[in-house]
């Protein structure tokens, strides 16, 4: 079992930055693929990125790349997502997972087998 929980969601104007993380809880995180996807009120929860187990790749959606940067610190069981740039469309609740790293999938929301609760965050126009 994997417990994920996520902190650093606020409130932040247009073009400023926030930083979310992911605290793991339980053995192996390194065998596990991160993830943070999120949810806009009234929408699927979509793909945001992943990063592979070992940190080797990382995977964006095309409206953040060059603005989101995740990585991730085994020794600590976290996951990271620099946020800059922001914008009120990225405004959502953001959702942390982990899947088990077999090398595929990684956009794939129900391939992830856990999941935290969720950190809203908000942007102001």
């Amino acid at each position: 079992q994997v417990q994920l929980v996520e902190s650093g969601g606020g409130l932040v104007q247009a073009g400023g930055s926030l930083k979310l993380s992911c605290a793991a809880s339980g053995r192996a995180f390194s065998s596990y693929a991160m993830g943070w996807f999120r949810q806009a009120p009234g929408k699927e929860r979509e793909f945001v990125t992943t990063i592979t187990r070992s940190a080797t790749h990382t995977y964006y959606t095309d409206s953040v790349k060059g603005r989101f940067t995740i990585s991730r610190d085994n020794a600590k069981n976290t996951v990271y997502l620099q946020m800059n740039s922001l914008k009120p469309e990225d405004t959502a609740v953001y959702y942390c997972a982990a899947k088990l790293d077999s090398g595929g999938g990684y956009y794939t929301r129900g391939t992830y087998d856990y999941w935290g609760q969720g950190t809203q965050v908000t942007v102001s126009s």
